[in-house]
């Protein structure tokens, strides 16, 4: 799930919208910068897991809805805790461990499910990856063009989040199918944090805290990828 930043406490006096246009676009060029590096960091962590025998570690955080439960638990903290420290606001190497823990641990969440990507479903994959930029890049396009603030649609995105997380843990503490709907309705909260996260960082994010709007953006693009995989999974399997 996503841990966005809450505008509240980044500061808005202070903000890069506030800065001068050299700042402002300094700060976009290096938070647009370490996103890509964290996609491409993530691809490269991903593709040596899937070199490896991981067939043991798969069935084990997947084997059972209790062991996926305490994963996802796991997932959770760390991210919490990632989030935290790329937010500090004094100590450089505190903001890149967040972002590198983030990323390994998104690595990790994904290999179950791109694990069964790559074995039964190969095709999928790059086309997800395709669709995912596609959307964020023209998502991205509106907020940047319109120059609106979507930081309103935080609490109705959080909520919502939550609400998700209720529907997954009970299925599968229940055994019950979350179905095509709920894919769709997932794609299009992760499309909402992309709008939500795009604005922060043109309206919120103080000057020096890009790696923190780099690790918002990356949550948001890997959760978007994570349910458009899903998604051409599920439609696939119909064929």
């Amino acid at each position: 799930m996503n841990f966005d930043s809450n505008p509240s406490t980044l500061g808005r006096f202070d903000s890069v919208a506030r800065s001068d246009a050299e700042v402002r676009a300094e700060f976009l060029k290096k938070t647009y910068f370490h996103l890509a590096g964290s996609i491409w960091a993530f691809m490269l962590i991903e593709w040596v897991l899937l070199q490896l025998p991981v067939e043991g570690l798969v069935a084990g955080m997947i084997g059972s809805p209790m062991s996926w439960l305490l994963v996802l638990g796991g997932f959770m903290g760390v991210s919490y805790i990632a989030s935290r420290w790329a937010l500090d606001a004094v100590d450089i190497k505190k903001q890149y461990m967040g972002l590198g823990l983030y990323v390994v641990a998104e690595a990790v969440i994904f290999l179950p499910l791109l694990y069964v990507a790559k074995t039964y479903y190969p095709d999928v994959i790059p086309a997800a990856g395709l669709l995912t930029l596609i959307i964020f890049t023209g998502l991205s396009g509106v907020v940047f063009m319109t120059r609106k603030d979507f930081s309103f649609m935080g609490g109705v995105l959080r909520i919502a989040t939550f609400v998700a997380l209720g529907v997954i843990v009970g299925a599968l503490l229940f055994g019950f199918s979350l179905g095509l709907l709920f894919t769709c309705l997932m794609i299009a909260l992760a499309s909402g944090y992309v709008l939500y996260e795009t604005s922060n960082v043109l309206h919120h994010y103080r000057p020096g805290q890009h790696v923190a709007a780099s690790l918002a953006l990356f949550a948001s693009v890997a959760l978007l990828f994570w349910y458009i995989l899903q998604l051409l999974m599920r439609l696939q399997s119909r064929d």
